[in-house]
């Protein structure tokens, strides 16, 4: 990313950002997917038609109906309640291993930048490291120590997504250092921790934030993944890639129940990406000249 292109977090206050904003298709599209989400999850704490707890063999594989708008699956439970539970899960895994890598990553190519040498030379060799190790085989190595369970899935989604952090907040951050005002702060006498406090971290936080949108949308895919396979979010709670699971095998029976945990998935994962596309338009400074 060359320095004309790196995004400033200044933009955010731009007058007539969030105008250019809601005018930007991607951007607009995506943030409504991603808040009927995270609505989705917060009326699943308050309310869901039934509770997706209660088996109730009677009642298995309705179709949709005034009773149960999307059906029941193959133990009687309502499918609308699932899937609003299964919110829960998919944002709770996505905070929690975006924030292990936005955290940890992001300190690890702040040092990189600011102390360069065999520093940064030891860091990018273990980022390298870190990604020869895949979220579901990372999370198939803590389940064979520790057991499955949605714990090891954060942790494994989480280590995943250190590198990636990592290697952007470096390159970002490179970027910062040659600029004239920091060298202009190197010249008032402010060390290496003072200017990435200053100066670099908030002219980098607009490319992290667009990260972390796309980041976001990789953990909700992993984690359905991880549960699918049993690795990730275990019973009594909902999970959208457990309920997939769960469907395959009644296919021809109630096709529905594969439906709806898909597109579940494919919305907020389109939802968060698009509003990260969005966003890393929006950010841009050259595309922000040309709109």
């Amino acid at each position: 990313m060359s320095a004309q292109t790196v995004p400033n977090a200044a933009a955010l206050k731009v007058p007539g950002f969030w105008r250019r904003a809601l005018g930007h298709r991607s951007f607009a599209i995506g943030a409504i997917l991603t808040l009927l989400l995270l609505l989705a999850a917060a009326l699943s704490l308050v309310w869901t038609p039934w509770s997706p707890y209660d088996v109730n063999m009677a009642a298995k594989l309705q179709p949709p109906s005034n009773a149960h708008w999307l059906g029941t699956d193959a133990y009687g439970r309502d499918v609308t309640s699932l899937l609003l539970v299964g919110a829960r899960a998919s944002i709770l895994v996505g905070v929690i291993a975006v924030g292990i890598g936005l955290t940890v990553g992001t300190a690890l190519g702040l040092l990189a930048a600011a102390r360069r040498g065999w520093v940064e030379e030891a860091i990018m060799r273990f980022t390298d490291f870190s990604m020869a190790f895949p979220a579901i085989l990372s999370a198939i190595m803590l389940t064979a120590v520790f057991g499955a369970g949605i714990v090891n899935a954060i942790v494994a989604i989480g280590i995943y997504n250190i590198p990636t952090f990592a290697r952007i907040t470096r390159a970002s951050a490179n970027t910062i250092w040659s600029r004239e005002y920091v060298a202009a702060a190197r010249a008032c006498g402010k060390g290496p921790f003072a200017i990435t406090m200053q100066h670099v971290l908030p002219n980098i936080s607009a490319v992290l934030i667009v990260q972390i949108t796309i980041r976001f949308a990789i953990a909700i895919l992993a984690e359905a993944a991880l549960s699918y396979l049993g690795l990730g979010t275990q019973p009594p709670q909902p999970s959208w890639g457990r309920m997939l699971s769960e469907a395959q095998t009644m296919m021809f029976q109630a096709p529905l129940l594969a439906v709806w945990p898909g597109m579940a998935i494919a919305l907020a994962v389109l939802g968060l990406n698009l509003l990260g596309d969005g966003l890393r338009d929006l950010l841009d400074p050259r595309l922000a000249r040309i709109r």
